[in-house]
């Protein structure tokens, strides 16, 4: 691609920069694809309190994405419960969202550091995946 640049009479031809079309990951923490059984608790869009199961889409240290079929408000804040630990953390409803196969993605972060309530470690933000050397082909049958 070029750019045209008009300055005075004459045309310059200036080449334009191509953007990669990903873009950087802004994340405190790395999201994980991870359903995990949970208990929610807090209010519906319409001050009735409610306690369903639901299940986790993605996870990260310092919250979640929840399928949730309920309506809730942004900024509320709601109770997990873990189902396999049993633990409890707060967190509050920043993001809900409707999915392509109509589910409610309701993402919520944690208003306390829990940075255990997953029970996994999370790699820092910026770091690069393992790459693992090759060490013998695999032979085809």
């Amino acid at each position: 691609m070029v750019a045209r640049a008009s300055a005075a009479a004459s045309e310059v031809a200036v080449p334009m920069a191509i953007i990669h079309f990903r873009c950087k990951e802004r994340r405190r923490t790395v999201r994980v694809m991870l359903t995990v059984p949970l208990r929610v608790s807090g209010k519906t869009e319409v001050g009735e309190k409610f306690s369903i199961q639901a299940l986790s889409h993605s996870v990260s240290l310092h919250g979640a994405s929840i399928e949730l079929e309920l309506g809730v408000v942004l900024g509320e804040i709601l109770e997990l419960e873990n189902g396999i630990t049993k633990e409890k953390v707060e967190g509050k409803v920043i993001s809900i969202r409707r999915a392509r196969d109509g589910k409610r993605h309701v993402a919520v972060e944690f208003t306390e550091r829990e940075p255990n309530f997953w029970h996994m470690a999370f790699p820092v933000p910026g770091a690069r995946p393992l790459r693992r050397p090759i060490t013998a082909k695999v032979s085809s049958l």
